[in-house]
């Protein structure tokens, strides 16, 4: 049995490695097949945009007789800011364009929030993970980490909103978060655990 990510996300990859580290499943991504699937994500939710990137790669396998004995996961996820009614939510990877770099997407959120009160910068990470079985059937989980928009974008660490996104448990952003501390609480973190119960439960892994 294998794991494969449908993901060219490093940051995204790397997370999705750690947190299933403790099951014996090889876990590997797109680059590691050798795969290309870059599917339109028109998507108008979270699940319905995780569920297109999970679908192309497991129809990729299944037309070249590959999926036997392998599971695909694919995820979406998003930042989702109360002041600006849940903007940039799903479509947060083409906030200011896919190829705008994120120290400038931060910087134009930070400013967008400029004058908004503490009680006005809550925010939300949210993340789904689509699942699809080898049989072709689809598991559904979703999570979020709540948290607020900080004054200003701190740390090095995580990627994406990363730095802009305050974690009260922790008292620090993102991007000053270990990698341990992040998968412990971070949206994705907790979805994956939700799906690795699942799987070591029903599939014995």
């Amino acid at each position: 049995m294998r794991i494969i990510v449908a993901t060219n996300n490093k940051g995204k990859a790397k997370e999705f490695k750690e947190v299933l580290s403790d099951i014996s499943v090889e876990v590997l991504t797109l680059k590691d097949i050798g795969m290309v699937s870059d599917p339109e994500e028109n998507g108008e939710t979270f699940a319905e945009n995780a569920r297109i990137k999970a679908m192309d790669v497991y129809e990729k396998l299944k037309a070249a007789g590959e999926e036997k004995d392998t599971i695909v996961m694919a995820d979406d996820s998003g930042l989702c800011i109360d002041f600006l009614g849940g903007e940039p939510g799903v479509k947060s990877a083409r906030f200011m364009g896919h190829s705008t770099p994120y120290n400038e997407k931060n910087r134009a959120i930070l400013d967008l929030l400029k004058g908004a009160r503490d009680g006005d910068r809550g925010a939300s990470f949210v993340c789904h993970v689509c699942t699809v079985l080898p049989d072709g059937r689809v598991i559904d989980a979703e999570s979020e980490m709540r948290g607020s928009i900080a004054e200003e974008a701190k740390g090095g660490e995580g990627f994406g909103y990363d730095p802009i996104f305050y974690v009260p448990e922790y008292g620090k952003t993102g991007g000053e978060l270990t990698p341990e501390e992040k998968n412990a609480v971070s949206h994705r973190g907790k979805v994956l655990r939700k799906v690795r119960e699942f799987l070591c439960r029903e599939m014995n892994l």
